[in-house]
């Protein structure tokens, strides 16, 4: 188990208005510790993503989160974003870490395999994510994944280890108890039913309550 505090990793919905987003994502920020948000779209064109990313790192930076771009390396790069995430159908770790530069963030999907979490940590990314832990209507997942694999990770590599899929305050805490470095949420934050602020607030008490033991 990771004797490190679990932290939030924010997602972006799939599609947004900045218009509408902009406040709930202050809003998020605004609840307690984030280490990081990802903006991850779809369906939508490279302009596009630039034109968001530019209204929205700003605000992410100044909340003191990193900054990271979801499949793109090359739109990062433009960005001057904090990293990019990469699944195993996007660009190689090479390519993403030549376009983000060797203090850049490089994190990589890596479903429920621990041969492709060896393989990405070796390689040099800054963190591996696994999942999905829970059924996602974000994201049709490839794969399933159960706590254990972070339990085995944290025992055996150094590497900080992301859970994804399905993640809510609810069913948070067996993938904290497991391991798990970060939580990557997206609809558990965007839908709760007090809003982003009072998620964000609610994953953080949970944190420090697992954290004490």
């Amino acid at each position: 188990m990771s004797s490190v505090r679990c932290r939030l990793y924010l997602i972006t919905p799939p599609a947004l208005e900045l218009a509408a987003f902009t406040p709930a994502l202050r809003e998020a920020l605004g609840g307690g510790d984030v280490a990081c948000v990802q903006l991850r779209l779809k369906d939508v064109s490279d302009a596009e993503v630039l034109r968001i990313g530019a209204a929205l790192m700003p605000i992410v930076q100044e909340a003191g989160a990193a900054f990271i771009v979801n499949d793109r390396p090359d739109l990062a790069a433009k960005l001057r974003a904090d990293g990019v995430h990469i699944g195993q159908d996007d660009a190689s770790y090479a390519a993403a870490r030549a376009a983000v530069g060797k203090d850049g963030i490089v994190g990589v999907t890596c479903h429920d395999s621990r041969d492709l979490a060896y393989e990405a940590a070796e390689a040099g990314a800054d963190y591996v994510a696994f999942g999905a832990f829970y059924p996602t209507a974000t994201k049709t997942p490839k794969t399933s994944a159960d706590p254990e694999l972070l339990e085995i990770w944290q025992e055996t590599m150094e590497t900080p280890c992301v859970a994804i899929g399905g993640i809510t305050v609810e069913n948070a805490a067996p993938l904290v108890r497991a391991g798990a470095d970060f939580l990557a949420v997206s609809a558990g934050v965007w839908t709760h039913p007090q809003g982003p602020g009072a998620a964000v607030s609610a994953f953080n008490e949970l944190f420090d309550v697992l954290a004490k033991g």
